[in-house]
């Protein structure tokens, strides 16, 4: 089954997850002291916020899937959209070990495909784990995020 998932950038956690968990009529699933999450049934959303975001706002959309093989259904649409695809691969990214694939839409907001196989003790797989975002097709190769490498399970070396 797959889930809407929206990543908005904050400036202030405390007084998001407030707004947010008052919009919902819902404490977050996971907190952090940068990052929160919610895992709502109506709508089916994941919905988190974070203060590692480039910018205030919205960072990035996606849909989050279950199944192995319902991520690989949707890595064969977005190629027979002829879609540039960004296969970030295995990851470790918002408290969480996933697979991922990126798309910009036209907008050029970055959508990804994912699916979690774990949650993680850390933000990012990188060690420095201060200033480091996750990766989205626009910012991979910047020094706080690059591709993942067969050396790494996370996103940064």
């Amino acid at each position: 089954m797959k889930r809407f998932h929206i990543h908005v950038g904050v400036e202030q956690l405390d007084e998001s997850i407030r707004f947010y968990s008052a919009l919902f009529g819902a404490k977050p699933v996971k907190t952090k002291t940068d990052y929160a999450k919610w895992l709502l049934e109506d709508p089916r959303v994941n919905f988190a916020i974070s203060t590692r975001a480039k910018k205030t706002g919205i960072d990035h959309l996606g849909i989050q899937v279950e199944e192995e093989n319902e991520l690989a259904e949707l890595r064969e649409r977005l190629k027979a959209g002829d879609m540039a695809v960004v296969e970030e691969g295995e990851t470790v990214c918002c408290y969480a070990r996933s697979d991922k694939s990126w798309v910009q839409d036209p907008a050029g907001i970055p959508w990804e495909t994912y699916r979690t196989m774990e949650d993680a003790q850390l933000f990012s797989g990188h060690p420095d784990q201060a200033g480091h975002a996750c990766c989205t097709p626009e910012t991979m190769g910047e020094p706080d995020c690059c591709a993942p490498s067969e050396k790494t399970t996370g996103c940064c070396d």
